[in-house]
């Protein structure tokens, strides 16, 4: 996969997905515009220590070029600043992934709209649902200036899945479908200027947050299965990287304009794999294993 000369924009870059993303764009040679709220002189309320520069560090030293530029994406104006930037020094934009979210400590779990906290909950659309909406207004007329352009819109779960599985409660629910919608939407805008908009979902993602609530890290990830049993499915943030990659470097991805893609799904059809040389296809895994109140096993999973 070569993305050599492209220039991708990865909103939301901090960390989780977002960095995994971003990494292997840069693996695959492209310039990355990583951003987000947290930089090293300054924290989001998610008060986590993970940086735009580190991102940014890593995209250079996985073979791109990263470059870090702290914005909050509800701010029109930072947006606008921003894609003006990148006109100015690149003239092009080949790769926008919205992946802004920053509502892991807004959601309540099981909780219906009268029981859930209000004020969390619209904050919690606002940053997973305005924040795409603001982002792809100012970063798409630079994408559609050159045909084959692509728009990763990443969420959480499948259209399938998501179709007939309640999400944790209705802010949540509402915010990780209508992602997946706006992808489908911008489709259809997209597609008489040779551009292409997916939607894309990682699987049960080993972030920095999840792998810290579980009390492990990256290196002894598996001892968590003794407490939670199907986190054997999980997978690495680089492993959905990796599907955004595979995709933008197809040269035929417009097959794909308007779908709702799982990096799973991906993995077996580009024949990618995570860093373990492992394919976990985790949304398969959560239906015929989880959902279905089988016992852990992953055989024919990853």
């Amino acid at each position: 996969m070569s993305l050599q000369g492209k220039v991708a924009l990865v909103a939301g870059a901090t960390r989780g997905a977002g960095r995994g993303i971003a990494v292997e764009l840069g693996a695959a040679g492209a310039t990355v515009y990583v951003t987000g709220r947290t930089t090293r002189a300054q924290q989001s309320e998610y008060r986590r220590p993970e940086t735009i520069e580190e991102t940014a560090e890593l995209v250079t030293a996985a073979g791109g070029n990263g470059i870090a530029i702290q914005v909050d994406h509800l701010i029109a104006e930072q947006v606008e600043q921003l894609v003006a930037r990148i006109r100015a020094e690149d003239g092009r934009l080949d790769i926008l992934v919205n992946d802004a979210w920053g509502g892991e400590t807004l959601k309540e779990w099981n909780k219906p709209v009268w029981a859930h906290n209000l004020a969390n909950g619209l904050r919690l659309l606002d940053l997973g649902v305005r924040t795409h909406l603001i982002t792809a207004h100012f970063a798409l007329p630079l994408l559609i200036e050159r045909p084959g352009g692509l728009l990763v819109e990443v969420t959480d779960g499948t259209d399938a899945y998501n179709a007939d599985h309640y999400r944790i409660n209705p802010f949540y629910d509402l915010a990780k479908v209508s992602v997946s919608r706006m992808a489908w939407a911008h489709a259809k805008d997209l597609a008489p200027h040779g551009g292409t908009a997916v939607s894309v979902t990682p699987g049960w993602l080993r972030s920095e947050m999840m792998l810290e609530a579980f009390g492990v890290a990256e290196e002894n990830w598996r001892d968590a299965t003794q407490r939670i049993p199907h986190f054997a499915i999980s997978e690495t943030p680089r492993f959905v990287g990796r599907a955004i990659a595979a995709l933008a470097a197809d040269p035929d991805r417009a097959r794909w304009n308007g779908n709702s893609l799982s990096s799973g799904q991906l993995a077996q059809l580009y024949g990618f794999t995570d860093l373990d040389g492992s394919r976990p296809d985790a949304w398969r895994y959560v239906v015929e294993v989880q959902d279905a109140g089988k016992p852990a096993d992953t055989t024919g999973y990853r």
